[in-house]
């Protein structure tokens, strides 16, 4: 007669897997994807005829960044700490600078008020080399952004007294409309090939 094999209980190793799997789930950060938030223009329509926009001159300042992560504002070597004040000035033009950019004048109904607001026409061109850190470029968009959210912070507290996140949507609307966000970028290019 043959004896038999002792078996070993595994109905509980089951149990103990998925208690494993489920505290290793919960404890266990997952990576998120960081990036930059940005809303893209609509699809133009396909039988919209395109048509050349000429764009003054002095309604344009270039940023460029090299493959040395050094920073350039029109023609002026910058660093990037003073980039968010040299924006707001060039955005905001406040004496009428003739090299700086144009204003429209625009009267926006908000209740029973008007209120009248100097639109600036102002572009930031944001150009970047093939080499530059993407680290830099974070930081001189951050930059770049912060300028037209101080601008527009300012703005609220001017016209409606109040911080612009404590606006309501109508009023930041009307805020967003009178400081767009105008930040051109071009495609990265390979400089130091020339």
């Amino acid at each position: 007669m043959a004896r038999k094999t002792p078996e070993v209980n595994s109905s509980s190793t089951a149990d103990m897997a998925f208690l494993l799997l489920c505290f290793f789930m919960m404890t266990t950060t997952m990576d998120q994807d960081k990036g930059l938030s940005r809303r893209l223009p609509p699809m133009p329509d396909p039988n919209h005829k395109l048509e050349d926009q000429k764009v003054n001159k002095r309604n344009i300042v270039v940023v460029k960044i090299n493959s040395q992560d050094r920073l350039l504002v029109g023609s002026k070597p910058m660093h990037v700490s003073d980039l968010r004040e040299e924006v707001k000035r060039f955005i905001k033009n406040p004496y009428g600078d003739e090299t700086l950019p144009e204003w429209k004048d625009t009267t926006i109904t908000y209740g029973n008020k008007n209120y009248d607001f100097k639109i600036s026409k102002g572009v930031i061109s944001l150009q970047n080399d093939r080499g530059t850190s993407y680290a830099k470029y974070i930081e001189v968009q951050n930059e770049l952004v912060g300028a037209f959210n101080d601008l527009r912070e300012e703005e609220a507290k001017a016209k409606f007294n109040k911080s612009f996140s404590e606006l309501d949507e109508e009023q930041q609307d009307i805020i967003k409309e009178v400081i767009p966000q105008m930040i051109s970028e071009a495609e990265p290019k390979d400089i130091t090939k020339k």
